[in-house]
């Protein structure tokens, strides 16, 4: 029974390790710092200018959730682009019926790219 969950421990103990060593040769290997600088917050090196608290625009935003829906459809579709891969699954799946479906869901996707563009979603002002 050990030897089921050894592979599953061992990649476990791995993957702990690939996270935290990183982080814990930085906090040995890095340079500590004192001084009226400490505490500040930087940008590429640099003092900043001006206040930290800026508003972005409401556009950005909508991109955002523009590309999250479609960046979950396109996982949606992998599976699908797997089973056309192999000749012998896209032979015994039904082609026609899961061509179609796949049709519909993009087509579904599609309209709403036209929703947005007749909202003016991607206009910038």
């Amino acid at each position: 029974m050990l030897s089921q969950y050894g592979t599953v421990l061992c990649l476990l103990l791995v993957g702990v390790l690939f996270g935290a060593a990183p982080l814990i040769i930085n906090f040995l290997i890095s340079p500590r710092s004192s001084g009226r600088y400490r505490d500040q917050i930087y940008e590429s090196g640099m003092l900043p200018v001006g206040s930290a608290w800026v508003k972005f625009g409401i556009a950005y935003y909508l991109f955002a959730l523009i590309f999250v829906a479609f960046d979950v459809d396109v996982v949606f579709l992998f599976p699908v682009a797997l089973i056309y891969d192999d000749p012998q699954l896209a032979a015994s799946a039904g082609k026609w019926r899961d061509f179609t479906e796949i049709g519909i869901f993009v087509g579904i996707l599609s309209l709403a790219i036209v929703y947005a563009y007749r909202k003016g979603v991607f206009r910038w002002q």
